[in-house]
């Protein structure tokens, strides 16, 4: 961030005089215009009603807090030019599962603090789904709502209070979510997301005052969400490609976001295509019995011992395992699949298992960790049931990138100078692990790049950046969206895909085939 070119500068107003009486709010519009360029400016009736006194007790000097909205630039409040209060704006990633929030300070952008918790929403359903059923109940709507306002509320509080700052302090908020927890966060109506032909109520929410929607910080701040493309492709993904700067490449680079669904954006300086698809259930727990969110004890890490040919494990923090992570069952089954212990149509081997192999209320079961080793008294296990589950989330994440990168953009896996990978899921997710299974293509590993909480990073970089209000207008703009839901060719192409790690073995040149 260039210093003084933030959403918080100085300004210096002209003096009145008798060749120029202009009234002083409309100097002020003309120093604001020069300074943050061209357009209108609105001067909130709070800001004009001591404007007077303040130019002349600040000597016709004054630090502006400003933001925008579709039309125009918008004082959030003046404040004293040498005032060393701080000037204070908010992150927010709306997570379905998990929210996070940093602050940054407008003037700088360095980051004070960040904070992660719970969606307390998952208390009322664990996924979009059951939220927005739940939300067409009398008073669910409001619920919901409350719920997750009053959490933010109080995590902002104390993460302000633990960095030394009042929650006052907070000017501006950018928040990004996916279309149904954007709704939710508003209080907006959500049910015809899920219904033919899946209408959000609003895509493009503008710039609102925080007290609109309950938030407890400055009086006068306002609030900006990142707008959808449509029910299946949120303010979470614009967010995601602001920050990876995909819009401004010069050759074709790949972003996606795996969670429940598998969103993908393809593109550079000159085209953005984008499609949603659900690739990623099993990875996270819904399908799998044995898939959970990574915690102390959670296997995070799979590989087979090149000598032993046993397989090994790693755990968060060491501790005794206690279940296994989405980037840990893609590391088991490639483990599994290289050693020969699941053939080609992901069925287990009875020979290469031996007895790790067990038959559980009639379903083949492999037994990764034993009762004596476990942190639960319980063995760790990969039935076949779940090992389907995975099997079909890899085949449908290595078909929508096909049919977004070759059918649709008309390139090769090989034209992407990057292929990004964000997300919580992707923090982890081992590249050599997934193109072992075929659920991600084979191209080289230094392609591949993490970029964290991309949702997160968007929403930090408008907070410091005045120029990426244009651009996320832009982005939204210029996507097409392709509908994989209709799409016979991806059903058609699915099928290939359930192989390990192809049916046509060589577009995975680097894996090896037991």
């Amino acid at each position: 961030m260039i210093p003084g070119k933030g959403w918080v500068r100085r300004i210096e107003v002209e003096k009145p005089s008798l060749r120029n009486n202009t009234a002083d709010v409309e100097r002020l519009e003309k120093s604001l215009m020069h300074e943050f360029g061209d357009g209108p400016v609105r001067i909130p009736l709070t800001v004009v009603q001591t404007l007077p006194s303040n130019l002349r007790s600040w000597e016709f000097k004054t630090k502006a807090v400003m933001f925008r909205d579709k039309a125009s630039w918008i004082v959030i409040d003046l404040l004293a030019p040498d005032s060393e209060k701080a000037v204070l704006g908010a992150a927010i990633d709306i997570g379905t599962t998990r929210i996070e929030m940093a602050l940054i300070h407008l003037e700088t952008g360095v980051e004070a603090g960040k904070i992660g918790f719970d969606n307390p929403q998952a208390l009322i359903g664990p996924d979009v789904l059951a939220r927005i059923h739940y939300s067409s109940r009398p008073g669910g709507l409001e619920e919901l709502n409350r719920l997750v306002i009053k959490e933010i509320n109080q995590n902002l509080s104390f993460l302000c209070q633990t960095c030394g700052y009042e929650k006052e302090d907070i000017y501006l908020v950018t928040a990004a979510g996916n279309t149904a927890m954007t709704h939710l966060f508003m209080g907006v109506e959500s049910f015809d997301i899920i219904k033919e032909p899946y209408i959000p109520g609003i895509n493009i929410p503008d710039t609102m005052p925080g007290r609109d929607l309950g938030l407890d910080i400055h009086e006068h701040a306002l609030v900006y969400l990142f707008p959808n493309i449509g029910s299946y492709f949120g303010g979470d993904l614009i967010a995601g490609i602001l920050f990876s700067d995909l819009d401004k490449k010069e050759e074709p680079c790949l972003m996606v976001d795996v969670g429940t669904n598998a969103e993908i954006v393809v593109g550079s300086k000159d085209f953005l295509i984008a499609c949603a698809g659900a690739a990623g259930p099993a990875l996270e727990g819904g399908v799998s019995k044995m898939g959970m969110t990574a915690k102390p004890g959670v296997i995070d890490r799979v590989w087979v011992d090149p000598e032993s040919r046993e397989i090994l494990f790693h755990t968060i923090e060491d501790q005794k395992p206690v279940g296994i992570c989405g980037s840990g069952m893609i590391d088991l089954a490639a483990a599994l699949f290289v050693s020969g212990r699941i053939d080609i149509r992901g069925k287990f081997s009875e020979s290469a298992c031996g007895k790790n192999l067990i038959e559980k209320e009639g379903i083949k079961t492999f037994i990764l960790v034993d009762e004596t080793l476990s942190g639960t008294g319980e063995p760790i296990t990969l039935s076949q049931v779940d090992l389907n589950s995975l099997t079909s989330s890899k085949a449908a994440m290595y078909t929508i990138l096909e049919v977004i990168v070759k059918n649709t953009a008309g390139l090769e896996f090989t034209d992407l100078k990057k292929f990004y990978v964000a997300g919580t899921f992707g923090s982890f997710i081992n590249p050599v692990s997934a193109i072992s299974i075929g659920m991600l293509p084979d191209i080289p590993v230094s392609v591949f790049e993490v970029l964290g909480n991309s949702s997160m990073g968007g929403a930090k970089l408008l907070l410091t950046s005045p120029d990426a209000f244009d651009r996320i207008l832009n982005i939204r703009q210029s996507i097409t969206y392709i509908e994989l839901n209709v799409n016979q060719e991806f059903m058609n192409m699915f099928s290939g895909a359930k192989f390990y790690p192809h049916t046509d073995a060589s577009r995975f040149p680097s894996v090896r085939v037991p």
